[in-house]
């Protein structure tokens, strides 16, 4: 019976390390894979700007009626132009997300919603979706000299009136990526991961 007992108890602690070091292995595995698969940034779709540009100098009414000065030049702020459309759903569901990036970073960048249409329909998205406090612009042409192809899609400009970072806007993860991109100095987040892939290979060659 004590000789069973003791059996037991030996088998029960063998599995519980074998358990143990199976566990630790896919926790490694895990991290290896997060590596490889690194989070994936706004997609920079634009056949007409470069980020490093100077941003083009467009001048657009507000449906408040106000003359709207975006890019061309240097100003205090940054200014994020998103542009969206009231028939786009995506576009819906990153309002919140925009207003949250603004209460929690909004001291460096302006907000400018952009779209075109009739005013009217717009007009109704801004009341439905509590927009007034941000400036929104319906022109056409805004869309064309910026080379916006897809919805939703955000361009940063930055302080010089230069373009930081573009693409296409589909989560917070693509939205925090244009900003993420401006501080980091490079085009997209895809780039930065490259840039650091290539210099992890470089270490390793050297060692």
């Amino acid at each position: 019976m004590v000789e069973a007992l003791i059996i037991s108890t030996i088998v029960l602690w063998i599995a519980l390390i074998v358990m143990a070091l199976v566990i630790f292995a896919l926790t490694r595995q895990i991290g290896v894979l997060y590596e490889r698969v690194a989070p994936a940034g706004a997609l920079m779709v634009n056949q007409t700007l470069e980020v490093g540009m100077p941003a083009p100098e467009v001048s657009a009414k507000t449906l408040e009626g106000n003359t709207l000065l975006l890019g061309g030049q240097a100003q205090e702020r940054s200014q994020l132009l998103f542009f969206l459309s009231p028939d786009c759903p995506i576009c819906k569901t990153l309002l919140p997300v925009i207003k949250s990036a603004v209460k929690s970073e909004g001291n460096w960048f302006d907000v400018v919603l952009a779209s075109d249409g009739e005013e009217q329909d717009h007009r109704g998205f801004v009341a439905e979706y509590e927009l007034k406090s941000f400036p929104y612009v319906v022109s056409e042409i805004l869309g064309k000299t910026y080379g916006v192809a897809k919805l939703p899609y955000g361009v940063l400009i930055d302080e010089q009136g230069q373009i930081a970072s573009m693409g296409i806007i589909n989560s917070r993860e693509h939205l925090e990526s244009l900003f993420e991109a401006k501080e980091r100095n490079v085009a997209s987040i895809q780039q930065y991961m490259q840039q650091q892939q290539d210099n992890n290979e470089m270490i390793k060659e050297v060692r």
